[in-house]
């Protein structure tokens, strides 16, 4: 009996040792979490997040499961970007995703340590934000929507489909740094194609009131609008503009073409964000981002709005919609 005691005892004993403690065996693994930082609001462009959650699925991803999102949202109010940016630091968010160019100065003002991803914005090298495209040299990678030759595309775009178009306007914000090297692009494209150029510029809220003061009294043929975060934030009031004065509009991101202007061509934002995906998964195993260069868009994308062109009695060539990789009916 006592033997028998004793080597029920050992059993016992070293079942206890071998076998995993409670806490052991419950502890969760690590999830790791984004911050996801945009200056407009959840329902402008569910489009964009989709793709980005679509790119985190391909590469094995599931929000709720493996991966969580921390998402904030300045609802077109700039201002707010600073806190926003401080809130996910204080969560200690694995990495930082930006949309757009305000977004991502906000992320790099609250830290320097965690690694933020642009998903799409302007040159971050223009912007310092990093060293160069190949090595960016900081905290901060991602995509660029830089394009050396949209500004020149768009004008010979908007010129085929309105022929008789000589006199155009270009709505601008003067203090954007990239938006200078896009006017010099649409000037020597209009140089080419024998077209008049008004430049009407705006800075901040205040000014468009008398940009379209400027713009009705001018009476162009039509309009150029260039995208960055002040004009995005205000495409409504342009397109509504552009539709009270029966200017045909032509801008980059496709939201200015679903806001109701004519036509749109840039590089592919859907794209862009799947494509941050990749950069977040390089990121959580371990790269780091100074050594992830930065990449330039790939794939464009022509949007047309038949809709506007119907109501402004215009004809898109048949070649024109050919080329669309978007009709808005």
């Amino acid at each position: 009996m006592w033997y028998s005691a004793v080597g029920c005892f050992v059993t016992l004993t070293l079942s206890l040792l071998a076998a995993p403690s409670a806490t052991n065996a419950q502890r969760p693994a690590h999830v790791p979490r984004i911050g996801y930082l945009e200056g407009r609001s959840a329902s402008d462009t569910p489009y964009l997040l989709e793709a980005f959650r679509r790119g985190l699925h391909e590469l094995g991803y599931v929000e709720g499961q493996n991966i969580a999102i921390e998402y904030r949202y300045a609802a077109e109010k700039r201002e707010r970007f600073p806190d926003l940016a401080a809130e996910l630091v204080r969560l200690q968010v694995d990495v930082i995703v930006t949309a757009g160019l305000a977004a991502t100065k906000a992320a790099q003002q609250a830290t320097t340590t965690i690694p933020i991803v642009q998903a799409a914005g302007g040159d971050p090298v223009l912007a310092g934000l990093v060293a160069s495209l190949a090595q960016p040299g900081g905290n901060i990678t991602g995509l660029s929507i830089r394009d050396v030759e949209g500004g020149g595309k768009r004008l010979e775009l908007l010129k085929e489909a309105i022929p008789h178009a000589s006199r155009i306007a270009v709505l601008w914000n003067t203090d954007h740094p990239a938006k200078a090297l896009e006017w010099h692009q649409t000037q020597e494209a209009a140089r080419a194609l024998g077209v008049t150029l008004h430049s009407v510029e705006v800075r901040s809220p205040r000014d468009f009131a008398q940009a379209f003061a400027a713009l009705a009294e001018a009476r162009p043929d039509a309009l150029i609008t260039f995208a960055e975060s002040l004009t995005i934030g205000h495409r409504h009031q342009i397109a509504d503009f552009a539709t009270q004065y029966r200017l045909p509009m032509m801008s980059e991101i496709r939201e200015f073409a679903e806001a109701g202007g004519l036509m749109t061509y840039g590089p592919s934002a859907p794209d862009l964000f799947r494509r941050a995906a990749y950069y977040v998964d390089r990121i959580l195993k371990g790269v780091k981002p100074a050594d992830l260069p930065v990449e330039q868009p790939m794939k464009f994308e022509l949007i047309i709005n038949l809709k506007t062109a119907t109501a402004l009695g215009l004809t898109i060539p048949p070649t024109l919609l050919f080329q669309a990789d978007g009709v808005i009916q």
